[in-house]
């Protein structure tokens, strides 16, 4: 079964292996599909689950209130986000402006068969709405009870500095961001993991996988597998790119025996490193087959030991970004309409 971890300095517990809906509801899968690996999640232990109102354009949401039905609210966490267009994308279905908030918390409720959400985040950070605005919108929504707590994803350590500092002053706590974190991605271990540790936030992190390639089953100088991720548009073929070199995925083959040696597959061992960070409080998963996460839960509780760990990074040496600066401009300059 999964373990649990405080979200923040909370009182608040999430399934440390989480769900997320972001490239396989309503996009990827046959809703069938994405329902039955919901189930396989629930049956996995899994009681966490991630959304947003910009996935498959508000469609993911219903479908993964449909897969929900039935089951008790009061065991579930629910997270969804808002920021990106969606609807219309006319110029107020967008950003973090307190309309757009307040738009977007009702229809998520409506489209999730709610009525509040455990968790809602902040999706990127709009440069174009006055920061005050914003918390102050988020402010009102958890006092109105529609959401529990407030979290940002992607953003930068000063960003979340500031933000902490007005949700103090405005009575409520912004508990957790949610960037991308993996063995080959680790840009915010410099400046965003020192900040919230300090604030007491916690890392909800995306993508431990880097989009699949810490899977192992792309081989440098081989042409990409028929069916998986690099081929397919909607599940975020653009986002793997950037894994794809061969020095990367020759480095990534380096991770076999070592996942062997401690009684791991490579996605478990890639979900076992992102959680061996006091800091992150869960991993987000996916799954296009309900089979996948038997697989990936057993990631759960894994301690992975000192010297491995400095094997996975021998290994990885030179293909690994940490670049801290990377962490600025991951949110658009103008909102995307």
């Amino acid at each position: 079964m999964v373990n649990y971890r405080y979200l923040g300095n909370s009182g608040f517990k999430v399934s440390e292996i989480t769900y997320g809906n972001w490239v396989t509801h309503a996009s990827q899968v046959e809703n069938d599909a994405a329902i039955a690996t919901v189930h396989a999640a629930l049956d996995a232990g899994i009681t966490t689950f991630d959304t947003a109102d910009t996935y498959a354009n508000t469609a993911a949401e219903e479908v993964l209130a449909e897969a929900l039905k039935g089951q008790r609210r009061e065991s579930l966490e629910i997270f969804t986000k808002v920021y990106f267009p969606i609807g219309p994308k006319g110029p107020n279905d967008t950003g973090l402006s307190r309309k757009h908030i307040r738009d977007g918390i009702e229809g998520s409720l409506r489209r999730l068969g709610v009525d509040y959400v455990d968790l809602y985040q902040a999706h990127r950070y709009d440069h174009e709405t006055p920061l005050e605005e914003t918390m102050q919108a988020f402010a009102d929504i958890v006092r109105q009870g529609k959401a529990l707590y407030i979290g940002v994803s992607e953003w930068t350590a000063e960003q979340l500095r500031e933000g902490h500092a007005l949700a103090t002053q405005l009575g409520f706590q912004l508990v957790s961001n949610q960037p991308q974190y993996s063995m080959l991605h680790r840009v915010i271990e410099g400046k965003v993991v020192p900040a919230s540790e300090e604030l007491g936030i916690s890392q909800i992190v995306w993508s431990p996988m880097a989009q699949g390639v810490l899977s192992g089953k792309y081989v440098p100088g081989q042409p990409v597998p028929a069916g998986s991720r690099a081929t397919d548009e909607k599940s975020g073929a653009g986002f793997i790119q950037r894994f794809l070199a061969d020095d990367t995925l020759t480095a990534v083959q380096k991770l076999k025996p070592i996942a062997s040696d401690l009684g791991l597959t490579m996605p478990q061992l890639a979900i076992a490193w992102v959680l061996q960070n006091p800091n992150v409080a869960a991993a987000l998963v996916g799954a296009s087959r309900p089979e996948q996460l038997a697989d990936t839960v057993k990631a759960s509780g894994v301690v992975i030991e000192a010297d491995a760990l400095a094997a996975i990074d021998a290994a990885l040496a030179g293909v690994v970004n940490d670049d801290p600066e990377d962490t600025y401009g991951v949110s658009p300059a103008a909102r995307l309409v």
